[in-house]
């Protein structure tokens, strides 16, 4: 199946237009159509455009009853007495913009300080966890994000019940100078994303056995019928998804069951999600102790070769999938999306008035 190349200047034109003309701000809007087209670039078709305003649509602007979004928030940085960490007060701010400040802040704290912190309290999700370590890693930092997701959607392992967030974990490295593209391993603890359920319905393919339940707790391979996602790896994956909802406790956020549910918490609980970022330098982690004499840049490169030898030349690593779907849109010279997508993106552009001619887009 071929896909249509869509020019990364017309993306980032009906982003821009989308979020704009949902009350966001110029630069709030210009980060969420950075994102948008960082993810297409990547192949990540969970957590693209689409995604984006399905989430403001329910969950933000296009929700006040959810109390989840607010287009022009104030992002609040709060008092602390450790120097390499900051506390902010995110204000229900769009996410994709809070998250690369966040970011961003922390690699200049890791500058400074070896490693650097930010905890952010009363956020709305920031979708792909991945693009944002990715980003930090291509500088240079090792880096890592967890953040509680919109909904309680997964039943712990052994429940009936939706209790935990889909709750993602992403972790970048810097390994360009190893193997020429960061490693990036970035995963839902669900079995699948909520977005890969609503990717399959919209391309009218079935879910992996496994991966979900329907209104009667039994599970189910049609995306139409899933209720609640399963954890992957039983309980290990219930244990990373549990770690999102503590840390989240310690920073502010409130009972799981209820984020994104204003209609059913009772008075003074809290209904938004929360994110952790940290970044550390390289030459913080450095003992000067590797094996043969090798420096810490001739180590990693030799660690990850042993892992890939021995017969396992063919494991991919992970980011592999997203560098090749990377080396793939830049030959494409353009962002790469299915027929169904190109549809969805024409509604949008309608929406919003800019031109979209999909009959006129190039394959590939």
């Amino acid at each position: 199946m071929s896909d249509f190349i869509v020019p990364v200047a017309l993306h980032n034109q009906i982003a821009q237009a989308a979020l704009e003309k949902r009350g966001f701000t110029r630069d709030e809007s210009a980060q969420a159509a950075r994102f948008c087209q960082l993810a297409a670039w990547h192949g990540i078709k969970t957590h693209n455009l689409i995604k984006l305003l399905h989430l403001d649509e329910h969950f933000g602007s296009g929700n006040p009853k959810a109390k989840g979004c607010v287009p022009g928030s104030r992002l609040d940085k709060l008092p602390t007495k450790y120097k390499a960490v900051q506390k902010w007060n995110a204000n229900r701010k769009l996410g994709p913009a809070v998250a690369f400040e966040a970011m961003d802040t922390c690699m200049k704290l890791a500058d400074k300080f070896g490693v650097g912190i930010v905890t952010v309290d009363n956020a709305f999700h920031y979708l792909w966890g991945g693009g944002y370590v990715m980003d930090a890693a291509q500088k240079g930092y090792l880096a890592y994000t967890c953040c509680t997701a919109a909904l309680a959607e997964v039943v712990p392992f052994g429940g009936k019940f939706p209790t935990l967030g889909t709750n993602p974990h992403s972790w970048g490295f810097p390994t360009q100078n190893a193997i020429g593209f960061p490693i990036v391993i970035d995963w839902a603890t669900s079995t699948v994303a909520m977005g890969r359920v609503q990717v399959l319905a919209r391309e009218g393919k079935p879910l992996p056995p496994g991966a979900a339940v329907d209104k009667d707790g039994k599970e189910t391979t049609d995306p139409a019928k899933v209720a609640a996602l399963l954890p992957f790896g039983a309980h290990k994956g219930y244990g990373l998804s549990l770690i999102d909802e503590l840390m989240a406790a310690f920073t502010g956020g409130s009972l799981p069951t209820l984020r994104s549910r204003p209609e059913q918490a009772p008075a003074g609980e809290k209904t938004t999600p929360s994110f952790f970022f940290q970044c550390t330098r390289p030459d913080a982690l450095d003992c000067a102790d590797f094996a043969g004499q090798r420096s810490q840049s001739q180590n990693i490169k030799a660690v990850i070769a042993d892992i890939l030898g021995h017969g396992n030349e063919k494991c991919l690593l992970p980011g592999q999938i997203e560098y090749n779907a990377a080396e793939r849109s830049r030959k494409a010279g353009g962002l790469l999306f299915t027929e169904a997508e190109v549809a969805e993106l024409t509604k949008i552009a309608q929406e919003v008035g800019v031109v979209f001619d999909a009959t006129g887009l190039k394959k590939m």
